[in-house]
């Protein structure tokens, strides 16, 4: 598959190390990461640690960004103000902000607490950046139980791994969904393309952002998605049920950009836009309350870190300029 060969490929690569450097920014400490042969530049905030930049060079040799509003952190006047933020603890939304996992009340709003966490300086490695957050950073009501999140992000000449890990300090197995949000940068959202892999999904329908209990399969042929681009604000939650090459695109046509997601360790991806100039495809490993809420363990998609154990999954992201 298309991601073990891109593994392949980076574990090959050149060990040179990458030129780094760090800069403050419109209330924003940015680490800067440029692969060796310079034509490919990451850039991630440390609120949140997000990726607000992802930037390669075209055959011109400018810099062509390939997220929403890629570089600008100021506050945006309207719409969606991030650019791909990360997902962690748990997803999307928990009903009424609160839920109970075993005792005890976690309490948070959209997408979990990691998008206002403050991280320290990353780690910076021949090939990337790792930010690290203990649970000791972490209030009771945000998350209850000893869980350390590590978030890697590691470049190539192809592209992009963003990796997720979370260690276990507990005596008895614990539970978390994680993902990014990242919106891809396009001129329009009527040109937009986004290409689907073959396969049966299974989409979940969530009226007013939680679960309904509905389930719709869908058996894609491959190609452009076939939802409405004007239904993209209500998201689509679907579960990559059987889709063996799990491969998704966007392509903007009158820039010629395009970005390839390698999504084979992910279970579900999320469709979503405000109908602004963006798309988000994102990978996610769990999915939002139902209506009905159950118990954080017991949630759907949720993912089981075994007692003193190790949970690790990422994907790959490969901007191209085709022209």
């Amino acid at each position: 598959m298309h991601g073990t060969l891109f593994y392949l490929k980076r574990q090959d690569a050149a060990s040179t190390k990458m030129p780094y450097e760090t800069t403050e920014r419109d209330g924003h400490t940015l680490d800067i990461l440029t692969n060796a042969n310079k034509t490919l530049r990451l850039t991630v905030s440390r609120n949140g640690a997000e990726p607000v930049g992802l930037a390669k060079k075209n055959a011109a040799a400018d810099w062509v960004g390939f997220l929403w509003r890629d570089g600008d952190v100021t506050k945006n006047p309207s719409g969606w103000n991030n650019h791909s933020t990360v997902m962690g603890y748990y997803i999307h939304r928990i009903l009424n902000e609160k839920t109970q996992y075993r005792g005890h009340v976690i309490r948070g709003g959209t997408h979990s607490f990691i998008r206002h966490k403050v991280f320290d300086a990353p780690e910076v490695g021949e090939s990337g950046l790792v930010y690290k957050l203990s649970a000791k950073s972490i209030g009771p009501e945000e998350y209850p139980f000893q869980v350390d999140f590590t978030l890697s992000y590691t470049l190539d000449d192809a592209g992009l791994r963003i990796g997720f890990a979370f260690d276990n300090r507990e005596s008895t197995e614990s539970h978390v969904s994680f993902g990014l949000h990242p919106g891809f940068g396009v001129t329009s959202l009527a040109d937009a393309v986004v290409l689907m892999p073959k396969g049966k999904y299974r989409r979940h329908i969530a009226p007013g952002n939680f679960l309904s209990g509905e389930i719709v399969e869908l058996d894609i042929a491959g190609g452009p998605m076939p939802f409405a681009k004007s239904d993209l604000p209500g998201s689509f939650l679907l579960e990559l049920a059987t889709v063996p090459e799990r491969m998704f695109v966007v392509e903007d046509p009158v820039t010629q950009r395009r970005t390839t997601l390698d999504f084979s360790e992910a279970p579900y991806v999320t469709l979503w836009s405000d109908g602004n100039d963006f798309v988000c495809v994102e990978p996610c490993w769990g999915l939002p309350d139902h209506h009905e809420q159950r118990a954080f363990e017991d949630k759907l998609g949720i993912q089981t870190i075994p007692a003193g154990g190790r949970l690790e999954a990422g994907f790959y992201v490969l901007p191209e300029v085709v022209a």
